[in-house]
């Protein structure tokens, strides 16, 4: 099966006293490139988490979003220092004397004193946060290579078609190129007729003017070779790794064979058939650039 480049997947729950969510969404790249938002918090599980992505995905450049939140036990715990708030109590009071103004000393001033209130993060259990992670990560994974795998059964299509195509058009070119040294050796003769009008006509001389004609234009090789290029392309297709780059490669000499023959053949019809064949070939590149 193929796979698409592009993809998304969600996946959601609760462990633990928390809500956690995970998004994966990717797009186009040569190589797997990943990259994360994620709570300051989980920063120890980032190579984890790119590690776990890439045993399932082998190329695309792919973010992953986690959001966390504490459903049950508060984050943080908030403390007073009681001892420290008597000391700015009594500070204030003997001011207030001193200068002979009202005390209006009251709990929310202390409390904006420093280190009055500190805030404690709560004790994480990383072993166990990391699991909870990963198996919501797992679940997105899925829906994330499910979508893949949607988008490229109809990738697969397309090109499958376009393969069936361009394997016609090679058929056409042999039946066309079949006869065409004949065809050559009959117009040199007539020509040759009509110019020496009673004078002898060497059959020798033209014979090998006909081979010389179907040794530079013959493209016996070049079809031999598309028809191998195909048959491989769908060998790959039907293969269960990634097949973007092996396919890559594989296009490029399909575009190069039909370069040889556009450039050897002297006929309008086969040049017409290979203007077509490279427009097939082009919308497979097309779509070979989106498969993983």
């Amino acid at each position: 099966m193929i796979y698409s480049m592009t993809g998304y997947g969600r996946a959601s729950g609760v462990r633990n006293g928390r809500e956690i969510t995970v998004e994966l969404r990717s797009v186009n790249a040569r190589y797997f490139e990943y990259s994360s938002r994620i709570p300051r918090s989980c920063a120890f599980m980032d190579s984890r988490l790119k590690a776990q992505l890439n045993k399932r995905i082998a190329r695309g450049k792919v973010e992953l979003g986690l959001t966390i939140q504490n459903t049950e036990a508060p984050a943080a715990a908030v403390t007073a220092d009681f001892n420290l708030a008597r000391s700015y109590q009594q500070a204030l009071r003997n001011l207030a004397e001193d200068l002979g103004i009202k005390n209006d000393v009251t709990v929310s001033l202390l409390a904006r004193f420093p280190d009055v209130l500190t805030t404690r993060q709560a004790q994480v259990d990383e072993d166990q946060l990391w699991q909870d992670v990963s198996d919501i990560t797992a679940q997105a994974l899925e829906n994330f290579v499910e979508m893949r795998g949607v988008e490229g059964a109809k990738m697969l299509a397309d090109i499958t078609g376009r393969l069936d195509t361009v394997e016609q058009c090679v058929g056409k070119i042999e039946t066309l190129s079949a006869g065409r040294v004949e065809q050559y050796t009959q117009r040199l003769y007539e020509r040759l007729k009509t110019i020496l009008e009673d004078r002898t006509i060497d059959d020798a001389r033209i014979l090998t003017e006909a081979a010389i004609f179907g040794d530079k234009t013959a493209v016996d090789e070049e079809t031999v070779r598309l028809r191998s290029h195909i048959a491989q392309y769908r060998q790959i297709l039907g293969s269960n790794e990634p097949v973007g780059r092996k396919l890559d490669f594989l296009t490029q000499e399909l575009n190069r064979e039909s370069n040889t023959i556009g450039s050897k053949c002297q006929d309008l019809d086969i040049t017409r058939i290979v203007v077509d064949m490279k427009a097939e070939i082009e919308k497979i590149r097309e779509q070979i650039q989106n498969l993983e």
